[in-house]
């Protein structure tokens, strides 16, 4: 609605998103999350002891720019309409999580590790989940990005 995509473009209100995925296996908790805080701060981490890789920690400063850009692609996901209580729950597989505060709206949603689309057709919510689906893509292709241009070691 175009109420909530003017109220989420406001400069003074809350903005927080979340997101983790991760799984404790066989070489412990091996996960990934990042965060975007309301004052422009980017978090990210991801743990892996795989070939006994260490975790990786990154913080970055973005601008409003960003930030209005991560409140559009969550609006324009439509996921604030979605519910994932007939997604499949967390198992041994692993859990993903995804938190968005955005003004007095929190949502919060908890579901399995999504290895294909063919695991989000075979769900009792295909459409929601789908919808969840493709904005996590989203949102980790603009964190890594974000994380990897800032980071750069030789600048191009």
């Amino acid at each position: 609605s175009l109420d909530f995509l003017a109220s989420i473009m406001s400069d003074d209100e809350e903005f927080y998103v979340r997101y983790y995925v991760g799984h404790k296996g066989k070489f412990g908790h091996e996960f990934l999350e990042f965060e975007f805080r309301p004052d422009g701060l980017l978090r990210y981490a991801n743990n892996s002891r795989y070939k006994k890789a260490m975790m990786i920690r990154k913080e970055v400063h973005v601008g409003t720019e960003v930030l209005d850009e991560v409140k559009r692609i969550i609006e324009l996901s439509e996921i604030t309409k979605e519910s994932d209580s007939r997604w499949p729950a967390p198992d041994s597989v692993g859990r993903q999580e995804l938190e968005v505060v955005v003004g007095d709206q929190h949502i919060s949603f908890v579901t399995a590790k999504i290895g294909s689309l063919v695991d989000v057709e075979d769900s009792k919510d295909p459409d929601g989940l789908k919808l969840f689906y493709f904005l996590i893509q989203d949102l980790r292709c603009m964190v890594f990005s974000l994380i990897g241009m800032h980071f750069k070691i030789k600048p191009i």
